[in-house]
C-alpha cells in the first residue's frame, strides 16, 4: 500500500506528547480560511508516494531521538488514505512506537473506525461549535466531527483537542461557552490547546495562485487567549500550562 506524502518532520515538539516524527499525507476535503498547509489539498501535488515500509525506516532513523514520544500523522486529512495508516499503525505497533492521528474528524467512515483500533491517541481538530460559522471557516459541514468526537468518548481513545483561535471567526464569547460545554462531556479528553491564529501560511496561497481572505486579520491578543482559556477551563478543561 503506497500513501501519497507531502512532507515528513523528524523531530517534531508541536503535535502530541514528547519529540515526535511528524508525517504530513497529502489530500484534504476541508478548506479551511486559515490553513497553513494549503498545497496539501490535492491528493495529485503529492511531493512523494512511499509504501509504509519505506516510510518506516524513515521513522527508526530516528528512533532514538523520538522514544519519548512518537509518530504522529497529519495532512491535509490523513483520513483519505485509512488503507495507508492502518499499515503503517500495524508496523508502528510491531516496534512499540506509540502513534497519534490528527484529524478534524470529518471522514468518519467504517474505515477510519478501523484505523482508529490501530493509533494510541487523537489530537481532533474541533474549529467552531456553530454550523454556519464552521462551513464559513472550512466550507463543509460540522456534523461529522461531532460525531466523529463522539465515536471517540464511546472507545476510550485518548484524545487532545485543539481550537485555533481567530479574531471575528471563532472568538465569540457565545461560542466559545457552547465549545466547552459539548467537549466537557467528553470523558477521553485529556487536554485541549488554543491556538493563536498566524499568518505563517500566507505566502503558500499567493505561491498556488488562490486567494487569501484572512490577511487582514489580527493575531489573537494575549488578552483574547487568556480569555478562551478561561472559559475553557471553567468547564473543567485541562488546558497546557504555560
Amino acid at each position: 500500500m503506497k500513501g501519497y506524502i507531502h512532507s515528513f518532520e523528524s523531530f517534531g515538539t508541536k503535535d502530541g506528547p514528547g519529540i515526535r516524527f511528524v508525517l504530513f499525507l497529502q489530500g484534504c476535503p476541508l478548506r479551511c480560511l486559515y490553513c497553513h498547509n494549503v498545497d496539501t489539498w490535492e491528493i495529485k501535488d503529492k511531493k512523494m508516494i512511499m509504501t509504509a515500509s519505506e516510510v518506516m525506516k524513515e521513522i527508526l532513523k530516528v528512533r532514538g531521538f523520538i522514544k519519548t514520544g512518537g509518530v504522529t500523522v497529519s495532512g491535509g486529512e490523513p483520513l483519505m488514505q485509512p488503507e495507508f495508516l492502518m499499515e503503517l499503525f500495524k508496523l508502528c505497533r510491531e516496534n512499540g512506537i506509540q502513534t497519534a492521528l490528527d484529524t478534524s474528524g470529518y471522514i468518519f467512515s467504517d474505515k477510519a473506525k478501523q484505523v482508529l483500533e490501530l493509533v494510541d491517541m487523537v489530537l481532533l481538530d474541533i474549529k467552531h461549535i456553530n454550523p454556519e460559522k464552521y462551513k464559513i471557516l472550512t466550507s463543509v459541514e460540522l456534523d461529522n466531527t461531532l460525531k466523529f468526537a463522539k465515536y471517540l468518548n464511546e472507545i476510550n481513545k485518548p484524545t487532545w483537542l485543539r481550537y485555533v483561535l481567530v479574531p471575528g471567526y471563532s472568538d465569540d464569547e457565545n461560542d466559545l461557552h457552547e465549545w466547552a460545554k459539548f467537549t466537557s462531556q467528553l470523558k477521553n479528553v485529556e487536554r485541549v490547546d488554543v491556538l493563536p491564529f498566524h499568518q505563517m501560511g500566507q505566502y503558500k496561497w499567493e505561491k498556488v495562485g488562490k486567494e487569501y481572505k484572512l490577511k487582514d486579520t489580527p493575531t489573537p491578543t494575549r488578552e483574547l487567549i487568556d480569555k478562551a482559556e478561561g472559559i475553557f477551563r471553567s468547564y473543567g478543561l485541562k488546558m497546557l500550562d504555560k
